[in-house]
């Protein structure tokens, strides 16, 4: 894994980048051109955004057996308010990790990418504004019409303002329904389990994380769209749910698919909301069949050339 910076194109921030390159074979291998011949090229990389509370440690080994598997460079950074990254700014909106978002593909000479949760709702909202070759989402955090409006729990502001973590957290989690059966407990349990969550290195990471999270909510909610707001998207897109995540991801998908033409849905059995962050392949390997064309999806260009 390489650890380096990324500055941003808007006010010279700086994003912080760990790359997962294919193994490079030696000479002996046949790795290195004779002499006289080109030099080989390298494949455009993938860019993998991650979510909300949390950082892109937790994607690292998914990042790693994705670039294995695509023999590809694979790219996750730490998106602004986490590890050597900037702080996220006042005027922080959507197009704040837009402009990033291209900042990294720039710097790394990427093409795709792969959005979990909260990066599923930058990167889909990027694709409507700049070239993306290939995109695919798990559990994109879209608001269509307002119908993530009742998941947002003012009081999660406002505990956060007061300093009472373990409150926010709770209501963090029951808005959103991503914890699984953990997510219908009652507040009171919610909190005690953030206590206990707070002794290890993740949950103490979560707790300092939530006020990002109270920005990030806020960017869904401010970029609430129509199914017609998407109908000008040309990058073919694959939007993936868990079978055991909340519904209203995989209904959020079905919308997209349903109404635009670049864009497949698809459910994986078996999967929480966390997928990108569980241990094995399966997920990946679902992602990389995409990625490279050999998944048997219907992209716009096949479509087109079914009707003729």
């Amino acid at each position: 894994m390489e650890t380096w910076t990324v500055e941003t194109d808007d006010d010279g921030s700086r994003l912080e980048v760990h790359s997962f390159r294919p193994a490079v074979l030696t000479p002996a291998e046949g790795g290195r051109p004779a002499e006289g011949d080109p030099a080989p090229v390298t494949a455009p990389g993938v860019v993998l955004i991650h979510g909300t509370l949390v950082t892109d440690a937790l994607y690292r080994p998914f990042a790693r057996n994705l670039s294995l598997l695509l023999s590809r460079p694979v790219h996750c950074y730490n998106r602004r308010g986490r590890g050597r990254s900037a702080e996220q700014p006042d005027d922080y909106s959507v197009q704040t990790e837009i402009r990033d978002l291209a900042a990294v593909m720039k710097a790394t000479g990427s093409e795709d990418v792969v959005a979990h949760s909260y990066g599923g709702f930058v990167a889909l909202q990027a694709a409507r504004e700049m070239p993306l070759r290939r995109l695919v989402t798990y559990d994109a955090a879209v608001s269509l019409s307002g119908n993530l409006n009742h998941r947002w729990r003012p009081e999660l502001e406002q505990a956060v303002t007061d300093g009472q973590l373990n409150h926010a957290w709770a209501h963090l989690v029951q808005g959103l329904a991503t914890a699984g059966p953990l997510s219908y407990l009652p507040l009171g349990a919610l909190r005690m389990l953030s206590i206990m969550s707070a002794r290890t290195n993740v949950g103490a990471e979560m707790r300092e994380l939530l006020p990002t999270a109270v920005k990030e909510m806020r960017a869904v909610l401010d970029a609430d769209a129509e199914l017609a707001d998407f109908s000008e998207l040309a990058t073919p897109t694959l939007m993936l749910s868990g079978g055991w995540s909340p519904g209203y991801f995989a209904d959020t998908g079905r919308q997209l698919a349903s109404a635009v033409e670049a864009i497949d849905f698809a459910v994986v059995p078996g999967q929480l909301h966390e997928g990108p962050i569980r241990p094995g392949k399966r997920l990946a390997i679902r992602i990389a069949r995409f990625l490279n064309g050999t998944d048997g999806t219907i992209t716009p260009l096949s479509r087109k050339r079914r009707r003729r």
